[in-house]
């Protein structure tokens, strides 16, 4: 072999190795374009609970509120009979003299 020969072995032994190297480096890319699209997903799942888990909470809140209401309701009602029937007991010891 001359100079010319080992070296054109020799470039083109590189060569292959660069192409070996770039299909490796391709795969190992593709594979975490993957995954990174996975986490993505996963994510856009995580934010959506979140967002399902606040809606939740802040409907929670409101059936809070409205059950506090109620019974402040039906305090005020029972302090409003308890009125009426103390009116009602004046009258009547007003109407029966």
């Amino acid at each position: 072999m001359n100079a010319n020969e080992k070296t054109l072995s020799l470039f083109t032994t590189r060569v292959r190795q660069m192409i070996l190297q770039y299909q490796e480096m391709k795969q190992e890319n593709d594979g975490l374009y993957e995954m990174v699209d996975e986490q993505n997903a996963k994510i856009k799942e995580l934010e959506a609970q979140l967002e399902q888990a606040k809606q939740n909470y802040n409907s929670l809140k409101m059936a809070r509120m409205i059950q506090v209401s109620n019974v402040d309701m039906d305090v005020a009602k029972k302090k409003l009979s308890k009125l009426i029937r103390d009116v009602n007991k004046c009258i009547t010891l007003l109407s029966g003299k």
